[in-house]
């Protein structure tokens, strides 16, 4: 008789201790860190970091919609917001026009898959989008995580990705879409070489997938 090993809660937030160990990994490797409260902390944080009339590109987050920050940008008419008007344009004849526009704003907002306490952000996409901006093409970045995100290290991040964060998106995609989600894309942040760019607001309660 053999006796299985529970699942990892990744819903769960973790500890403070945790999210302190994240964030100093973090901070090591150049990112700046805040930890706030709660989503409506980040929220007003974020209208603080951005100034105003920049352009800005939200990627694709539960994060950001049920905080209410993609509303603020791209519907709050602050900043220049890139996705309302990246998805008016037509797909085929502006194609490089968009991918131009969502490559490199101003400021990107977004979230990630998972958060290791070792100090890299693991970012899953299907159409990758976001990812560009992430890397580097973004003048600045932002991301916003909730505090069941933040794991030990890059295996049991990977292990979140495909086990929790891609069922979840896959059944908002088909309900949305009509179609599945996929883990297409892979991004790893270990460090960020220009101190500044990259802010991680480290939330302690959960939010998103």
């Amino acid at each position: 008789m053999t006796t299985s090993m529970p699942a990892t809660p990744f819903a769960d937030p973790a500890p403070a201790q945790r999210l302190e160990r994240a964030a100093a990994a973090l901070t090591a490797h150049g990112f700046t860190v805040e930890i706030l409260d709660d989503a409506a902390a980040a929220r007003t944080r974020v209208k603080d970091l951005i100034p105003e009339g920049a352009s800005v590109f939200t990627g694709a987050s539960e994060t950001l919609r049920l905080s209410g920050i993609d509303e603020d940008i791209n519907a709050g008419g602050r900043y220049q917001a890139i996705k309302p008007r990246a998805l008016a344009m037509d797909r085929v004849t502006a194609a490089d026009d968009i991918r131009r526009l969502l490559a490199s704003p101003d400021v990107i907002v977004g979230s990630v898959a998972a958060l290791t306490e070792t100090g890299s952000l693991v970012i899953a996409s299907g159409s990758g989008s976001q990812l560009p901006g992430y890397a580097g093409g973004a003048d600045r970045a932002i991301w916003i995580v909730g505090a069941q995100k933040v794991v030990p290290d890059l295996e049991t991040a990977l292990r979140r990705v495909e086990d929790h964060c891609l069922p979840l998106e896959s059944a908002r995609t088909q309900a949305v879409h009509g179609w599945p989600s996929a883990v297409n894309r892979l991004l790893i942040l270990n460090a960020e070489h220009r101190p500044g760019r990259g802010t991680v607001l480290l939330l302690r309660e959960a939010i998103g997938f």
